[in-house]
């Protein structure tokens, strides 16, 4: 099971939070796993690449720059992904086709949405660390994403290996509130 991440934060000095903010879209709100990435700034063609590659539970990060001129990624790619096994997708950058993403099961975390699809070729990279929101993305590392955010956990860390009852006292531990 997932830990939240603002429980991560709290747990492991080593994690890195994403202070930009995101919307959830997609039926999980909540996803993690292996990182691969997609720098591109107006192409799609290396992102539809990338999800029709077996997903393996890892999670796109695509750094579109910011731009929220033309969406990078939408339904098509979604349905894609969700076949692919793909746990989620993270854009630096717009997407379009909510209402259809957000009945998928996937998670999706965007800058926001536009109509205008990008173009379908161009220039761009995969699989090399990409930055964003203060953080680095490393393909191969760790993330967690949830409705408080995105984290990237320290190399060789997965979700699994950072015990968080440690880290929160009684006072603090969401368990011990209800």
């Amino acid at each position: 099971m997932l830990q939240k991440t603002s429980d991560l934060c709290d747990a492991c000095e080593g994690v890195q939070a994403c202070f930009t903010q995101l919307q959830n879209y997609g039926l999980r709100r909540a996803f993690g796993g292996r990182i691969r990435t997609v720098r591109c700034e107006c192409a799609i063609e290396l992102i539809r690449n990338t999800v029709n590659e077996p997903g393996d539970q890892c999670v796109l990060v695509i750094d579109g720059g910011g731009r929220l001129s033309s969406a990078l990624f939408g339904e098509v790619m979604a349905s894609i992904a969700v076949r692919n096994e793909w746990a989620g997708v993270v854009v630096y950058g717009a997407i379009r086709d909510v209402r259809e993403i957000d009945s998928m099961d996937i998670g999706v975390k965007a800058l926001g949405t536009v109509s205008r699809r990008g173009k379908k070729s161009g220039a761009g990279d995969v699989d090399i660390p990409v930055n964003f929101g203060g953080t680095t993305f490393y393909p191969g590392r760790y993330l967690v994403a949830d409705e408080d955010g995105v984290v990237t956990l320290p190399e060789g860390l997965t979700n699994d290996d950072i015990a968080i009852e440690n880290a929160l006292d009684s006072t603090t531990s969401y368990a011990n509130r209800r």
